[in-house]
This record gives C-alpha cells, sequence and structure tokens, in this order.
C-alpha cells in the first residue's frame, strides 16, 4: 500500500492506493550453472537422470538421494498442486502424517516382517521401535538405487485413503479415484496407460497400476493397442505364448492382442475391502445405525518419480521438455548483447515483462536472461536446453513500429514474428498452477 497526503482544512488524511506488485527476475540472480558438462567417462544409460543432473534440476546428496534444486523444485511445486487440486475435487481432505512410526502399528499389521529389508529400522534411546513409514515422503533402503529419482531411497509421494460403509460404495469410490488419476496425466499431457495389477504384499481384492511406457522402464506390461487393455506381466505368466504376446484380451473384441512394453510406474490403486479395518478395529455406522467395519481403498501417486517420468518421456536426448502446466517457468525474455543499442533492446525486454505480469497464467512466470555479455545464440541454446515453453528474443524488428519480437514455441517446435499486443493475446491462453 502507498499512502497519498492530502491536506484538508488543516487536517492530514491519509489516502491508500493499492499498488501491483511485480517482481522481475533475472537469470543472472537464479540459482543456475549454465554449461555443466558432463564429465569424461561418465555415461547414463536414463535420459531423464542426465538432463536433471547437468541442468541444475536436481544434485546428487549421497548414493539413492538427492536435492531438489530451486528450478527442479518449482517444477515439483507446482505438481503438487494439479495433484491437490483432483483429490480435493473428488472430496479427498489433506493431512500430515509423522515419517517416524511406532514398530508397534506394523507389527499389528503383519508388515513389520513383511516388507522386509527395505524398511529403515531405528530404536531410540529407550529400545523402542520405530521405522520410517513409507507415508507422504518415503523412505526405502534399496539395494540398487539408480536412474535418480525414478529408484531412490527418499522420493515424494502423494498417499490416499479411503473409507466405505459398504463395498458397493468402496468400489464406486476406488473408481473415482482412479478417474481423478487419470485427469491428471490427462492435464500434464504425458502417454500414461492404466494396466490390472497384482495386489502384492499390500493385499486387497483388486489392484490398478499406472505406468509411463518408456524404455528405461523396471515393470514389463501387456497393452492392447486397439482397446487399450492393460495388464502388469506378473499376471500374465500363465497366457503368455513363445514369442510373449498375449492372444486376446479379455475384451476379445476386434481381434486384441496384448503387446509386451516396459513402464514406469507411476500410480497404484489398491481396493483392500476389510483386510485392515478387522485388524485395527475400524468401524462406521451404516444407513441402519449398525456398526460395521468400514471397507477400505489406498492409492498412491510417485510425485517425484512422475516429475522425472514426464522428462524422460516427453524430452529429446539434449533438451527438457516439461509438461506445459508445470515447467518451471514459462517465459525466457532474451535481450541483444551489449553493444549498439543494447540500452533500447533491453528496455523492450522489461515492458515486455511488464506487459505480461498482467495474464494470470505467465505472471510471476517470465524470466529475462539480462547476461548481455553473451550472444544470443548461446543464451537462446541454455533456455531450450533447460525447456522453457516459450523463448522471446529482442531482435532489430524490436525496435520498429510497431515493436516485432522472434517468439519460439519450443511446445510446438514453431518460430512466430509477433507484436506486443499479439503476444500478450497468445500468452493469455496459457494455464500453469
Amino acid at each position: 500500500m502507498k499512502p497519498l497526503c492530502t491536506c484538508i482544512s488543516g487536517r492530514t488524511v491519509y489516502k491508500y492506493i493499492q499498488l501491483k506488485r511485480h517482481y522481475r527476475r533475472y537469470v543472472s540472480k537464479m540459482f543456475q550453472t549454465f554449461g555443466k558438462l558432463q564429465p569424461p567417462g561418465t555415461s547414463y544409460s536414463c535420459k531423464s537422470q542426465k538432463l536433471m543432473l547437468y541442468n541444475d534440476v536436481i544434485e546428487p546428496c549421497h548414493t539413492g538421494t538427492y536435492h531438489l534444486l530451486p528450478y527442479g523444485f518449482r517444477a515439483f511445486e507446482k505438481l503438487l498442486k494439479v495433484i491437490d487440486r483432483e483429490m480435493q475435487a473428488i472430496g479427498g481432505q489433506k493431512m500430515a502424517m509423522p515419517s517416524l512410526a511406532q514398530a508397534a502399528v506394523w507389527k499389528t499389521s503383519g508388515r513389520w516382517d513383511l516388507v522386509g529389508a527395505e524398511l529403515f529400522k531405528l530404536k531410540d534411546r529407550h529400545e523402542n521401535e520405530y521405522c520410517l513409514g513409507p507415508i507422504t515422503k518415503k523412505f526405502r533402503d534399496e539395494m540398487n538405487p539408480k536412474y535418480a529419482l525414478l529408484r531412490s531411497r527418499e522420493f515424494e509421494m502423494k498417499d490416499m485413503y479411503t473409507f466405505d460403509s459398504t463395498e458397493t460404495k468402496a468400489m464406486e469410490t476406488y473408481e473415482q479415484v482412479c478417474e481423478a488419476y487419470c485427469r491428471i496425466f490427462d492435464t500434464l499431457k504425458v502417454p500414461y496407460v492404466k494396466v490390472v495389477g497384482a495386489t502384492g504384499k499390500i493385499g486387497g481384492k483388486l489392484s490398478h497400476e499406472f505406468h509411463f511406457p518408456a524404455s528405461i522402464g523396471e515393470d514389463s506390461i501387456f497393452v492392447c493397442e486397439k482397446c487399450g487393455y492393460g495388464i502388469n506381466s506378473e499376471m500374465t505368466s500363465e497366457l503368455q505364448d513363445k514369442e510373449n504376446v498375449i492372444e486376446s484380451c479379455p475384451t476379445r473384441s476386434n481381434h486384441c492382442g496384448l503387446k509386451p512394453t516396459p513402464g514406469i510406474e507411476v500410480g497404484h490403486a489398491f481396493l483392500l475391502g476389510t483386510k485392515y479395518s478387522a485388524i485395527f478395529n475400524a468401524h462406521c455406522r451404516n444407513s441402519a445405525g449398525q456398526i460395521e467395519l468400514t471397507y477400505m481403498g489406498c492409492f498412491g501417486l510417485g510425485v517425484t518419480r512422475i516429475l522425472q517420468g514426464c522428462i524422460e518421456v516427453l524430452s529429446s536426448e539434449k533438451q527438457i521438455r516439461w509438461p506445459q502446466i508445470i515447467a518451471p517457468y514459462q517465459i525466457c525474455i532474451i535481450p541483444q548483447k551489449e553493444g549498439y543499442l543494447a540500452k533500447e533492446f533491453f528496455e523492450k525486454a522489461l515492458q515486455l515483462c511488464d506487459s505480461l505480469s498482467q495474464y494470470p497464467g505467465v505472471k510471476d512466470e517470465v524470466v529475462i536472461d539480462d547476461r548481455i555479455w553473451m550472444t544470443v545464440g548461446k543464451r537462446q541454446y541454455e533456455a531450450t536446453r533447460m525447456g522453457y515453453p516459450f523463448i522471446i528474443v529482442t531482435g532489430k524488428q524490436t525496435l520498429e513500429k510497431p515493436s516485432v519480437f522472434e517468439v519460439i514455441d519450443t511446445t510446438n517446435d514453431e518460430t512466430l514474428f509477433l507484436t506486443t499486443d499479439q503476444i500478450c493475446d497468445k500468452m493469455s491462453a496459457v494455464k500453469t498452477v
């Protein structure tokens, strides 16, 4: 708020006007080490791991754990918002639980021994047993951590637990959550498949998995290209022929056939029934006023795995391509190199940045690459490598009337020459969170 002082009949009256605050972001002020090169003698079979390491998205901490750097953490927080929005839309209520869990609860459920060596176990000074429970932030004593965030020892998940009074209602809730998961992946515009999965150590009556098809995926899934039905290979061992192809899927229509593909598992759903509610005496009162066991479901999305999985599936070998809605920043403006009329070009960049700040989809989403001692080409290469959806260059036509900017749409691989009004019109349609 800015005070305006007005004198009326010897009295001082203060009026306040609301000012729109706009913060300009400059590359020179951001935590980025552009130009980081892969050391000689190192190689990665995982494309996304290489891209994230050498574009300041993540940084190794120790074996199987990584720092999310500011650029990557900004995308991570946006992904959380996308997930939260869909979970709240179906009635989900968010809460936080401790990572340090008492052993007694795990032993009661039978999972203390069932999970095995992957569960981090510890004792306090009073010899009380605990574990680092896999709720929200998860910890797993991976024997062979690899592929950065895809198989790490500490990672982020969004878990959901549902409780219903009848099995029929539990099934309706199960389908509702699965549909919400599909909407999340549709919003990210990343290829995915939903497949029938094994209930495994968690148990239950029904399970589905969500996968990003990718060559580095460690799960083997079978998908029908005609009807879309999919199933995890764990469920098909008796159905495969000699060429690892299942002749027909359960729909048995249009001569369907399931073919194998590797997948990155990014989500899982379980219809638990009364398995755990019976153990812990979790009851509810039904419509007739009777006390009955609740019917449970549990669901999980691997947030950090989704983050890297999107990069793995959408990117090229040398350039990150984010789902646009979670790109760390939407626009990078590149003024001309220092020299003749450099001040004028830079002023045009500032004016465009301020003009764009009024549009919700790109407000606080614009970065100005103010390293004018570097060539435009070098800065454009780095902006493309890091995955900005839009790169805007202040070329010679910027100083003409009207000003015309070079706009590079990296998502659609096209270059346009637009006026300020045309750019604002285009960016007004951009959606982010």
